[in-house]
């Protein structure tokens, strides 16, 4: 099972707006994807509660896994996400 390790950029974590991008974004790869902080127990990436509930602050490394067709670069995708700021990001969704 493919995985990707990242350090959480953002400054507010992923909380509130990082939250939901990454979440939409696991959401759309059309594979399961779970995250972990650490040694703990990984959760669905698609979940908002899920991800809240991780407390994943700004530093925090958090491992992703997911298995499937394209599961790499699903991986690359959502590490590329979670390595930047989307805090100081625009909006580009609405």
């Amino acid at each position: 099972m493919p995985e990707r390790t990242v350090v959480i950029a953002s400054s507010s974590g992923l909380h509130a707006r990082p939250a939901k991008i990454f979440v939409q974004a696991a959401a759309k790869q059309g594979i399961p994807i779970r995250i972990r902080v650490g040694d703990g127990k990984s959760v669905p990436a698609n979940s908002m509660l899920a991800v809240l509930a991780l407390g994943a602050v700004r530093g925090t490394e958090v491992t992703l896994n997911a298995e499937g067709p394209g599961a790499d670069e699903a991986l690359a995708a959502l590490a590329e996400l979670l390595s930047r700021d989307l805090d100081a990001e625009e909006t580009v969704d609405g």
